[in-house]
């Protein structure tokens, strides 16, 4: 059998979920045409044929995990399929090549102090230790506390599984928590001086690349393990879009040399396809930094989350009217809350505080 693997979507990831099937075993099928819908982290991808033949087999069922470079399905014939795309690593025919989703939680162990007995009914019941109040002497597990978890979770109902947006979202918080070294700033800036109908997010944008021209560290990719960074020249702006499948970060590219119209419309459409699901995956990487207007929604302050490589995220909050002082005097005015997170490994606080001002002076702007 000529084995197709799935291929490097592109977008740095090492799974995706099958969503559907559109061949079957024994179904003849012509080059280019689509043989399954995948799930990444990003989007819905269709995967078409490498070339004409017959199916042989079918690697997994529908919401299955697949991961890259696995066997995903196999044509008639002798060999590999020669278009599988750029795998990870070597796959043996015949290796389980998808995972389901386990019937629930597995022990965990460590620092649990539960005898053996305990541990035993917690596995029998499939129950997560951790998840268990202990209530013996010294801070022990006993089979009363692990019998009442049980119930509870029996009364909650089985785990959800997270898949596609929400369980990429989830590793790359686990990601960001781990690694970057957060810290946040915050002000408001004065926007009594717009023009009635203003486009917050243009506005946005286009202070956003005022702050990486007055601080450039903030417009650039951490790399960790060599210890170095990259400060790059153009500002690609990932804009954090809510969609009901989780939070999309597609990218706005070139943004300090577009016109206002030309930007206008890129938004639009980088905000309908990613609420549709039909961004390419090319256009969801390589943001050099991100912008997040949760303002929109609810919330004034926030403390964003930097995902690396980035180094920097600007959220924006809910405009409000507040009283202020203007020429000594006590004033109501417009005012946007503004919320700074930059990784402290990279960019110092002077250089975030100088960034966050030409931000502010962009905002306050008339014009």
């Amino acid at each position: 059998m000529k084995i197709f693997k799935l291929p490097d979507l592109g977008e740095g990831l090492q799974e995706a979920e099958i969503v559907k099937w559109h061949v079957k075993v024994g179904d003849e099928v012509k080059a280019d045409a689509p043989m399954v819908s995948v799930e990444t982290a990003k989007a819905v991808v269709d995967i078409p044929a490498p070339y004409s033949g017959k199916i042989a087999k079918l690697y997994g069922k529908e919401g299955d995990i697949a991961h890259i470079g696995a066997p995903l399905l196999a044509f008639e014939g002798e060999g590999e399929a020669p278009d599988s795309g750029t795998v990870v690593g070597k796959v043996e025919v015949g290796q389980k090549v998808v995972s389901e989703a386990p019937a629930g939680a597995l022990p965990a162990t460590g620092g649990i102090k539960a005898t053996p007995a305990v541990r035993a009914l917690a596995r029998k019941l499939n129950v997560d230790l951790a998840m268990v109040t202990p209530t013996g002497a010294d801070g022990l597990t006993t089979a009363s506390d692990v019998q009442r978890a049980a119930r509870v979770l029996a009364e909650t109902g089985p785990i959800e599984m997270l898949r596609g947006v929400r369980r990429a979202m989830a590793q790359n918080m686990e990601l960001a928590n781990a690694e970057v070294a957060s810290a946040t700033i915050m002000d408001d800036a004065d926007i009594e001086a717009w023009p009635a109908g203003a486009n917050v997010m243009l506005r946005l944008i286009r202070a956003l690349v005022a702050g990486c021209r007055a601080a450039p560290s903030l417009n650039a990719w951490y790399d960790s393990e060599k210890v170095g960074r990259w400060v790059v020249k153009k500002v690609d702006v990932g804009i954090a879009v809510d969609t009901p499948d989780g939070l999309l970060v597609p990218v706005l590219r070139n943004v300090d040399s577009r016109d206002p119209e030309d930007l206008k419309r890129g938004l639009e459409k980088l905000i309908a396809d990613a609420r549709a699901r039909k961004v390419p995956p090319e256009e969801l990487r390589a943001n050099t930094i991100t912008l997040s207007n949760y303002g929109s929604i609810a919330g004034r302050y926030a403390s964003p989350v930097v995902l690396p490589p980035t180094v920097a995220i600007l959220g924006a909050g809910k405009i409000m009217k507040q009283v202020v002082v203007v020429a000594d005097k006590p004033a109501v005015r417009r005012t946007l809350p503004l919320s700074l997170t930059f990784d402290h490994r990279v960019v110092t606080g002077g250089e975030a505080g100088r960034f966050l001002n030409a931000v502010i002076a962009d905002l306050q702007r008339a014009e």
